[in-house]
């Protein structure tokens, strides 16, 4: 099993939006290095940290698990769609989705908080210049964030 970071605008799709849906895609990746996650290395079981961004209180918020592995996000196909690409071909479908399942909610763990915990300094995250909605969390540093909500 491995550990995931998963960033949503809250506006868009909430972890309570997941929550009500039980299961959702992830879809709309448009972003090559965070497609080659999800079609490559994201698996079944693997636990994923839902994170809100552009929002007032931006941060870690849930928990989802992988459900169902990569496979063609279909609004790549759909010309009415705001992730429509118009060089995918069923023959050629470079954007992938994957399946998530609500586990829970979180108590918030700001970006701000993040920020200054030592134990997360080499988090993709926290580093400057990061924009990928799709990044890998190491062991230690699930266990750190789930130990700052003071849930666990």
């Amino acid at each position: 099993m491995a550990y995931w970071l998963f960033k949503t605008e809250p506006d868009t799709f909430s972890i309570d939006t997941l929550k009500h849906q039980k299961v959702s895609p992830w879809e709309g990746v448009r972003n090559y290095q965070a497609r080659n996650m999800l079609r490559d290395e994201i698996k079944c079981g693997d636990q994923v940290l839902i994170y809100h961004s552009s929002c007032k209180d931006i941060g870690v918020v849930g928990i989802a698990k992988v459900v169902k592995e990569a496979y063609p996000d279909h609004f790549q196909f759909e010309p009415t769609s705001a992730y429509y690409d118009p060089k995918a071909t069923t023959e050629n479908s470079p954007w992938v989705m994957v399946d998530i399942e609500y586990q829970q909610h979180l108590r918030l763990v700001s970006l701000a908080r993040m920020k200054k915990t030592p134990e997360l300094a080499a988090m993709p995250l926290v580093k400057r210049g990061n924009r990928l909605s799709v990044m890998p969390v190491t062991a230690a540093e699930w266990q750190q964030i789930l130990a700052m909500t003071g849930q666990f």
